[in-house]
């Protein structure tokens, strides 16, 4: 047996009665090897108990450059790949996944999209992991897509990212995309390619149909559920990840999706923004970066907002209990006089819910109307990760920030659909 050869191949493993298929991999010392089972899970062998080895795939047998063929009667859309799991493949070296090395790389994988519109611009601004990502990336990304939307021969665009912070960069583009008349769809995979369960195709595809669908805005696009029957289409400061590992994992909150996508249909659910290719994208990505979301826990200490004050922070979004409360009763824990401090000291604090569905409402309690009169700003339903960003892009406009009342104004105005004044308790 020629193990060595196969490594990266698809191969079924027969050790006794037992038969095991997969992708096989090198082990961690020598004498042992691994197997990649359609799971996505691995299973280590002796080479020695292995009876017999046969393959039945050959995938990494050559490297082979993957010609990109457009359709004369499809529609235009350009794709901006970032990173993150939907643009990684198989390192059958190392047992893990990297990067792309290129866009056709990345087409090889997902020919289906081409059946639903072609790819005439590609942008890979850089290649990194979401957690990596900051508003930097975020401002920089806003960039290409605005210039790519304003491209009169493209439909609309379609973004790749990781998922997990994927909510934040929907969140930036939903305020710094300014008079949007085309689609900007974001999409992911849970799982890689490599993955028997990757859903990976279904949300390109539908991400695709949603690039050339009749709307404008930003929206998230991925798996409506656990099977691959269809996707949803999401306002992108509406959203959030909500699963570590399902493949549903991003949900519409506070809100309803806008479209159930299919790769050949599209079926509305809510009101949305018509399509104006007349529109001109403008770019609008100012932002201050000293400003933190900090999560409220029974007994935590209000001292730790002085530590924002000494660095300089310019805002915070507190994410309180309840309908909008931290404590208020008792010398140790009362959050009361600092908060005063803080905001007679120049610093914005708003609030958002840690229950993530339902509005805040401050003055249903004793608690909540005490807190008000400090100065908090209360944003109803919003999402404190899009209240973050939206925080940031706020006070990073200095003519917004000549007063409090002006920054409360911008905070509560629904710039991108990130407040529901329809929501139904």
């Amino acid at each position: 047996m020629e193990i060595e050869k196969n490594f990266g191949n698809l191969v079924q493993v027969e050790r006794g009665k037992e038969i095991y298929e997969g992708i096989l991999l090198p082990g961690p010392e020598q004498g042992v090897i691994i197997l990649k089972l359609e799971n996505g899970y691995n299973i280590g062998f002796n080479k020695k108990e292995i009876l017999k080895l046969k393959v039945v795939k050959k995938i990494f047998e050559k490297k082979e450059e993957f010609e990109v063929k457009n359709l004369k009667n499809n529609l235009n859309v350009a794709m901006v790949i970032l990173g993150g799991t939907i643009s990684a493949r198989l390192n059958p070296g190392k047992g893990g996944v990297d990067f792309i090395e290129n866009p056709n790389d990345f087409f090889k994988y997902y020919p289906e999209i081409f059946k639903i519109a072609n790819i005439s611009r590609v942008e890979t601004p850089f290649m990194k992991g979401s957690e990596n990502m900051d508003y930097k990336d975020w401002q920089k990304i806003a960039k290409v897509v605005c210039e790519l939307v304003n491209d009169s021969n493209i439909s609309g665009v379609i973004v790749t990212q990781g998922t997990d912070t994927l909510h934040y960069t929907s969140s930036a583009l939903s305020f710094f995309l300014r008079d949007l008349g085309k689609p900007v769809v974001l999409t992911f995979s849970q799982r890689s390619i490599d993955r028997g369960s990757s859903d990976a195709t279904l949300n390109l595809l539908c991400s695709a149909k949603m690039a050339i669908s009749n709307s404008s805005g930003v929206f998230v696009v991925g798996h409506a559920n656990s099977e691959d029957e269809f996707c949803f289409s999401i306002n992108g400061a509406k959203v959030r990840k909500m699963h570590s590992s399902r493949r549903d994992a991003f949900k519409p909150i506070n809100s309803e999706p806008i479209f159930k996508v299919y790769p050949e249909k599209l079926e509305k659910v809510s009101e949305y923004k018509l399509r104006n290719n007349k529109k001109k994208c403008l770019v609008d990505n100012k932002f201050e970066e000293k400003i933190a979301l900090l999560k409220f826990y029974p007994g935590e200490d209000p001292s730790i907002l002085d530590y924002y004050l000494k660095e300089g922070y310019k805002g915070l979004v507190i994410e309180m209990l309840g309908l909008g409360h931290v404590a208020t009763s008792g010398s140790r824990i009362s959050w009361i006089k600092k908060l005063n401090e803080i905001q007679k000291k120049g610093m914005i604090v708003c609030a958002a819910a840690q229950t993530i569905f339902g509005r805040l409402d401050p003055l249903v309690y004793v608690t909540g109307r005490e807190l008000i009169e400090t100065g908090i700003i209360y944003l109803e339903d919003m999402l404190s990760e899009t209240a973050f960003v939206k925080l940031g892009w706020v006070l990073g406009h200095k003519d917004w920030v000549s007063s409090k009342e002006k920054v409360k104004e911008k905070m509560l105005e629904n710039f991108s659909g990130e407040l529901n004044n329809r929501l139904i308790e």
